[in-house]
């Protein structure tokens, strides 16, 4: 299975302006982006709750990009910079896609707001509801009582 928008020709700025769009049509009564080292982040309002989406860009330097993927040969300076601007492109494709469907699916009464966007929820001390939850999924999981998928089926 192929990633979501590998070979999008969407820039990273209209992907950007995409999510804010259409954040405002959903509802939203704030938006922020922004981006430090490999790490971007999106982050809105809306329905009481603060929510963000971290992103982990591509590292440039990753042979990924700076060398071909049949032959593993080098790249070029501005062939191995167009592959890792793909990379991007494609991260961010995918974000407004997973925000645009999550906002859908609470239009349409599918889910809840809060049900649909919970492990990234923003707490009061900046931490994401993720954070917390984690952990205790992992325990619960780990003890091996989980009940079988079908009940009655061991």
């Amino acid at each position: 299975m192929g990633k979501y928008g590998v070979d999008t020709s969407v820039s990273v700025e209209r992907s950007i302006a995409e999510i804010q769009s259409t954040l405002q049509r959903y509802g939203a009564d704030g938006f922020l982006h922004g981006w430090k080292g490999e790490t971007a982040m999106v982050q809105f309002e809306m329905c009481e709750r603060r929510v963000r989406f971290q992103l982990t860009m591509p590292d440039r330097d990753d042979r990924e990009f700076t060398h071909t993927e049949a032959r593993g040969r080098p790249r070029s300076a501005s062939q191995a910079l167009a592959a890792w601007e793909q990379a991007c492109r494609q991260r961010y494709r995918a974000l407004a896609l997973v925000i645009k469907a999550k906002l859908e699916a609470v239009e349409s009464g599918i889910t809840e707001f809060e049900d649909e966007f919970l492990a990234h929820i923003v707490l009061a001390d900046g931490s994401q509801v993720r954070d917390h939850v984690r952990s205790a999924i992992e325990a619960s999981y780990s003890n091996g009582k989980m009940l079988p998928l079908l009940p009655g089926v061991k």
